[in-house]
């Protein structure tokens, strides 16, 4: 079982995007995977069509799971016909958990103690939010992988310095299995000379860490979240959708 947290504290970098679409694109290639949308936005949650329209607030999310009111068990929920997902929701009551939680012993291992015992998935996929707190100090106590989201701009590298001095920090005193072991350049153009000097920034900076696949910057990829739908199920045919199924197929490469 493979549990990689997708992280970036710069929003707006596609890190919902790829873990919605990349987890589905595994699904599509036979892989049984879980999302946890650890993000107090709960943008993946509601991208996947998750209590949107309910009279009630939803119920049983990963908000309960940390707080000890319901098991992972009870959260998760099974999303799709033929390729299904697995999601853990999230609800906009997760904005009060860094708070809530801040006082709790052991409060950095409450999500790797709520996964104990959950088993059976080919890969965990972990929305994080886009900060460097309890939520995301979480993910990274419980994930093996670290994958990085990076947007091909300007200020792509803005900030990497302080994630990497976290997760090195995080590996040698909470969990030491803990690797960067991903970077996926996101909206990219290859019309744009700035997008293509971007990306060897990157690539000189991650060396073999930067993914082959570039996740082209696609109309279809910001339209399928307002149909509450993956990228498979609103546009199969699209630029966006082979990227993510080129993306999947290095992902199940490096774990072999």
């Amino acid at each position: 079982m493979s549990r990689i947290a997708l992280i970036n504290q710069k929003g707006g970098v596609g890190k919902t995007t790829t873990t919605v679409n990349l987890g589905a694109a595994l699904a599509k290639k036979g892989k049984k995977v879980l999302l946890i949308d650890l993000d107090p936005q709960a943008h993946l949650t509601l991208s996947l069509g998750i209590g949107v329209g309910d009279a009630e607030p939803l119920k049983n999310t990963i908000y309960d799971v940390l707080r000890g009111d319901c098991t992972v068990k009870e959260a998760i929920r099974k999303r799709g016909g033929d390729d299904p997902l697995w999601v853990l929701p999230a609800s906009l009551d997760l904005s009060g958990a860094e708070i809530e939680l801040s006082g709790v012993a052991g409060r950095e291992f409450l999500l790797r103690e709520a996964m104990e015992g959950v088993s059976g998935y080919d890969f965990i996929l972990i929305d994080c939010p886009p900060s460097l707190g309890l939520l995301t100090l979480n993910s990274l106590t419980f994930a093996h992988h670290i994958y990085i989201p990076l947007q091909v701009e300007f200020l792509a590298l803005q900030g990497m310095a302080k994630l990497l001095e976290i997760v090195e920090l995080v590996k040698k005193r909470l969990n030491k299995s803990l690797e960067i072991s991903g970077v996926i350049a996101t909206r990219y153009d290859h019309r744009k000379k700035l997008n293509r000097e971007v990306v060897e920034t990157v690539r000189g900076f991650f060396k073999e860490k930067l993914f082959s696949t570039l996740i082209h910057d696609n109309i279809a990829l910001a339209e399928a979240p307002s149909h509450s739908k993956t990228i498979y199920e609103y546009k199969p045919d699209s630029v966006g959708a082979i990227d993510y199924l080129d993306l999947a197929k290095e992902v199940i490469e490096r774990k072999k």
